[in-house]
């Protein structure tokens, strides 16, 4: 009976992790607010069943007071883009008898055409509706990238030669959410331990 729910457990971590991206968006007060889960489904009442695993995601460019609410975590920052990151959401798991972990970094509007984290969805141009996929400074070509709309539908693209993509007539007002990710095989380390395989989830959120 342990061995199942030992079993059961590290199945849950692998699934959630695969599953969830962490992102950011403006709340009716103007702070920043951390969200966990996956921004294409319903949110449940009182936030994502994986919630709790989101204790002290790290603000790049910004300090602030991290206060927890229901199914996210609450900063007061100036307005402007908010980015984040986090390499503790989740404990490692094994992932086809290999020990597997994620990064997650979540950024939120569009002002700054540029990109400062190492994996990072960036527009072009200030405002603007084409984006570009960068990592470590460099654009990501041919990667899939994914649209969530305010009414939560979501539009499969693909960065161009160039890692860009550009998004189409934006009907719908509210938040929308960009989102890619890559996975590597090496030698990683995070805090939790060492890892064989290595996600990065990146997601930046705008308002239309």
């Amino acid at each position: 009976m342990k061995t199942l729910l030992i079993a059961a457990l590290a199945l849950g971590t692998a699934s959630f992790a695969q599953a969830h991206e962490v992102w950011i968006e403006r709340g009716a007060n103007g702070a920043a607010q951390i969200w966990l889960g996956e921004p294409e489904l319903p949110l449940p009442a009182g936030g994502d069943p994986a919630f709790p695993s989101l204790k002290a995601p790290k603000l790049i460019g910004a300090t602030g007071t991290q206060t927890r609410g229901p199914g996210y975590i609450e900063v007061a920052l100036p307005a402007g883009d908010v980015r984040a990151w986090d390499d503790d959401v989740f404990k490692p798991w094994d992932e086809d008898g290999k020990k597997a972990g994620v990064i997650y970094y979540a950024r939120s509007g569009r002002s700054e055409a540029k990109a400062v984290m190492p994996f990072e969805l960036a527009p072009v141009t200030a405002n603007g509706n084409r984006f570009v996929l960068t990592r470590d400074g460099k654009p990501v070509a041919k990667e899939d990238v994914s649209l969530v709309s305010p009414g939560r539908w979501q539009l499969a693209l693909k960065t161009d030669d160039k890692g860009e993509v550009v998004l189409p007539a934006l009907t719908e007002k509210g938040r929308y959410i960009l989102k890619a990710s890559v996975k590597d095989e090496g030698d990683f380390t995070l805090p939790a331990g060492k890892v064989a395989v290595l996600s990065r989830v990146t997601t930046t959120s705008f308002v239309n």
